[in-house]
């Protein structure tokens, strides 16, 4: 009871500690869940209909079509701006497709299996002849695509009786499949929709004539002109309510769509010091003596840290950078260089061995021996060339030894710009070249065999034996260090935009001003290997007047520093910053309002007045409803004038027009028709409705804008 007593006398101050202690745990939790949110926040890419893309799902969908590019190309790797352009790209499908599905949702609209298996059997879609299941005649084959799948389901049950080379392939092929697949369904159900879309806008005969009529007659014009620079700026005032006004009729003109931002920025590219450039030239004169003497010049240019891998592949002129195709057709057998070309700024040597004619695409099938020993493997391969010549079926010996040898098209471009080709590919390749139609090669390696035939050439084009040491006249080590000690010592001293732009030309740098960058640029300024001073420039601890730090980009040879000077938010832009746009319009409109009062200007009544007035007159002919006026006396072009000229007849007088750059008075002179034009029902229906469907590009707009889409890939990528 006495404890009892002691809680109940304490109890005001329990309900106090216990109430804080409550308190703590829900604001941690709290603060947890606002952390959570937040971190959640971070890493979303981009938003479309509310729907967030985080920036892990979007590099997935990035990867999947970069390797598709690679797969299509025959490549492994991708330039800087060719992965930019691959991300834009795939953010822009993204958006399309979410906004068109979207409404897709709402009308019922789906793509089914059957649809998508009809698409295929029809194989009429460009993207299907960019798979391997093509036919001679280069169109799609549904059924090469259907054994290509059950073969690979084949394999997937049976993975340890098969080659992993073979898995590897096929699984290669399959991912690529899978991409294509998906791709092609989104394209089906935007198509549905762009289809359902077109067939609202309908045209009609009537208004098919009357534009072909419109199209074919045009008339000639005395055109007098009031200048609105001949004004005085003191005859016009403008006032704050003026520009107001002004801003608010033309609004929609200022509407960005995306975030941006005026930088003022100085970059410096490092370059060769003379001394470097001494340098190169002595190891190159010594490297051309070794490659003129060697026995092995693949040695000699890999030593030589050439630009251009040399391993005696016969080779397509393509395979080769420009300059060099420009020099094989004219030089001869032996060496060529040093010398200095200017087009990529490098140091070259050329050996020539010869040419051959060989096929750029070869069909081939293969057969892979090995064996306990090196021995053995010889042996096997012995046994299965003389079977195969003795007329045994290719596929019965090949599924003998557990592959499927099915026949592949081998296309230059395929291995000739693979990097660092081994010894064992060189060998095979340039067997391959040089093997004719149904003959079969018994191919000895270091470790094995192969056995193969080949069943068709394509394409004979000349390939050539060509050591090239390619080098750049670029700077030393000790050369960029002193630029960037340079550098900093500029930034140490220029800790505001202004001294940033004061001691530019002290230090021999170029200060560049209010270049206007997007939040869905990759670079900045188009300076490669930039994306880490984009991410400090859009970053939303950044403010208007900071100065970033040293960031080294370009091609390791670039220097930069970037200062914001202002920040453009998403929306309309406020009056202040198209003040002067602004103004222009209003000063147009205060012009023509003082010359429209003018009591001289309510005379004109025709040329001749106007000429009695002393006003400028110039001769137009051919002006048609479809086009803009060219006005030699006020320099612009005048859409006002077309729209005015429709069923004018000759002596009409027309004015006055407040134009762009004046106010006009015009007098047609004659009216013209294109004797030569037949009118075709069919045909003008057609183009009315063509031009009908340019009216609706901009619902696309309208749904960009509904759809709330925000890109904010520029933190991430």
């Amino acid at each position: 009871m006495a404890a009892l007593q002691t809680i109940r006398s304490k109890g005001a101050l329990l309900l106090i500690i216990i109430g804080v202690a409550l308190f703590a745990f829900i604001a941690e939790e709290f603060v947890r869940s606002i952390q959570t949110t937040t971190n959640e926040r971070r890493q979303v890419a981009g938003e479309v209909c509310g729907k967030k893309l985080t920036s892990l799902d979007f590099q997935h969908m990035v990867e999947d079509y970069k390797d598709a590019l690679k797969f299509m190309r025959g490549s492994n790797t991708l330039t800087e701006q060719e992965s930019a352009q691959a991300e834009d790209f795939v953010w822009q499908s993204y958006v399309n497709y979410q906004l068109i599905s979207k409404e897709c949702e709402k009308l019922g609209l789906t793509v089914t299996d059957s649809e998508l298996q009809d698409e295929l059997n029809r194989g009429n879609n460009p993207m299907l002849t960019q798979t391997p299941f093509v036919n001679q005649e280069g169109r799609f084959d549904v059924n090469a695509l259907k054994n290509f799948l059950t073969e690979y389901q084949k394999i997937q049950n049976n993975t340890s009786e098969v080659p992993e080379q073979y898995i590897e392939q096929y699984t290669l092929v399959f991912k690529y499949w899978k991409f294509i697949e998906k791709t092609l369904r989104e394209n089906i159900l935007e198509q549905k929709y762009q289809v359902l879309l077109a067939n609202t806008i309908l045209s009609n005969p009537v208004e098919a004539k009357n534009q072909f009529e419109n199209n074919t007659l045009s008339s000639d014009i005395l055109i007098a002109s009031v200048n609105y620079r001949s004004i005085p700026q003191d005859k016009i005032k403008i006032e704050e309510s003026d520009l107001k006004a002004k801003y608010n009729e033309l609004k929609e003109r200022f509407r960005q769509y995306v975030e941006s931002r005026d930088i003022r920025f100085v970059q410096f590219v490092v370059e060769a010091s003379d001394q470097d450039k001494k340098e190169l030239d002595e190891e190159m004169a010594k490297y051309a003596e070794k490659l003129a003497t060697t026995d092995d010049p693949v040695s000699v240019v890999r030593m030589s840290n050439s630009q251009i891998f040399y391993n005696h592949l016969w080779t397509s002129k393509a395979a080769f950078p420009g300059d060099i195709q420009n020099k094989l057709d004219s030089i001869s057998i032996g060496m060529t260089g040093p010398y200095y070309e200017i087009a990529d700024n490098s140091e070259n040597i050329i050996k020539y061995f010869g040419s051959i004619q060989a096929p750029d695409s070869i069909l081939c099938r293969t057969i892979q021996v090995g064996g306990a020993t090196v021995e053995e493997a010889r042996k096997s391969a012995d046994s299965i060339y003389a079977a195969i010549q003795a007329g045994a079926n290719f596929d019965s010996i090949a599924h003998k030894y557990k592959q499927q040898a099915p026949e592949q098209w081998l296309v230059s471009n395929q291995y000739e710009t693979a990097p660092n080709l081994d010894e064992n590919n060189v060998k095979l390749f340039n067997t391959l070249n040089t093997t004719a139609v149904n003959e079969l090669k018994n191919i000895e390696f270091e470790t094995g065999n192969i056995i193969a035939l080949v069943t068709d050439r394509r394409a004979m084009t000349t390939k050539y034996d060509v050591a090239i040491i390619k080098r750049p006249v670029t700077f030393s080590k000790e050369t960029y260090a002193q630029a960037s000690k340079n550098f900093n010592q500029y930034l140490a001293s220029s800790p505001t935009m202004e001294e940033l732009e004061k001691n530019a030309v002290k230090y021999g740098y170029q200060y560049q001003m209010n270049v206007e960058t997007y939040s869905n640029a990759h670079f900045i300024n188009n300076i490669p290997n930039s994306k880490e001073a984009l991410r400090w420039l859009f970053n939303e601890d950044t403010k208007e007047g900071e100065i970033s730090q040293l960031y080294e980009c370009g091609d390791n040879n670039t220097l930069l520093v970037v200062a914001l000077n202002k920040i453009h938010k998403e929306g309309y832009l406020p009056l202040k910053d198209v003040k002067n746009n602004v103004e222009k319009e209003v000063e147009k409109d205060k012009k023509a309002e003082y010359i429209l009062k003018d009591p001289a200007t309510s005379k004109i009544k025709s040329i001749a007045d106007a000429k009695a007035q002393g006003l400028n007159i110039d001769t137009l002919k051919a002006v048609s409803f479809n086009g803009n006026a060219y006005i030699p006396a006020t320099g612009t072009l005048e859409g006002r004038i077309n729209g005015s000229i429709v069923n004018k007849k000759v002596n009409d007088f027309v004015g006055p027009i407040k134009g762009e750059g004046g106010i006009y008075f015009y007098q047609v002179i004659a009216n013209n028709k294109d004797s030569e034009a037949k009118y075709k029902e069919e045909d003008q229906m057609n183009i009315a409705r063509t031009q009908h469907l340019r009216a609706i590009q901009s619902f696309g707009s309208d749904l960009f804008l509904k759809g709330n889409v925000k890109d904010k890939r520029y933190l991430f990528f």
